[in-house]
């Protein structure tokens, strides 16, 4: 399946083997040439991607209170794990409705992010408007969700501070000034590959 990613994105080379299957996390190793000649064992780890999706409604911003049994409340954007075989788009659009209810018309991708180069994840930033409440969440059993609408300067305060986990969101927030200028971001563009 074709995805974006960032241009300077780190890789599992096409030659590891995988040598133990996790339930989110696989490890890759391959034999590494060393400058001096020799040969060295190289590992990295592999986990489904996931999305994080900053969704618009009029003048409001939808965060959420997520609290799962091994961790407690946090504020987060809405989003979670990429499924098999599904893109990255339609992840976003399912988490967002099983976590909040809402579907929305306008979708743009404005981030991918790699955290750590030992680690093949990536993290697709989705900016979306044009909302409306179609059916009540359908939480995962390992989830408590509760919505909270912010404005604009709320949402800054809040990843300026590093609330929860949205400061991951910290380089887009820095970009703009207002809900207008965060709708109206360019499209993302990285480079496309199979993986």
């Amino acid at each position: 399946m074709k995805k974006v990613v960032p241009k300077d994105a780190v890789l599992i080379p096409s030659a590891a083997q995988k040598v133990f299957t996790g339930v989110i996390f696989d490890v890759y190793q391959w034999p590494q040439k060393m400058f001096d000649g020799t040969t060295a064992t190289f590992e990295m780890l592999k986990r489904p991607d996931t999305v994080t999706v900053i969704p618009v409604l009029s003048d409001k911003i939808i965060t959420i209170e997520d609290e799962q049994p091994h961790s407690g409340a946090r504020l987060s954007f809405p989003g979670g794990r990429v499924d098999k075989n599904e893109r990255t788009l339609d992840a976003a659009k399912r988490e967002i409705k099983e976590e909040t209810g809402h579907e929305f018309k306008s979708w743009r991708l404005i981030k991918v992010w790699q955290p750590h180069t030992k680690l093949e994840w990536f993290i697709y930033f989705y900016v979306a408007w044009d909302g409306l409440k179609r059916t009540d969440s359908r939480l995962d059993s390992g989830e408590k969700i509760k919505l909270k609408k912010v404005n604009f300067s709320e949402a800054k305060n809040f990843i300026v501070t590093k609330a929860g986990y949205l400061e991951e969101s910290k380089e887009i927030f820095d970009k703009v000034n207002s809900i207008d200028e965060l709708v109206n971001l360019p499209e993302y563009s990285g480079q496309e590959l199979e993986r």
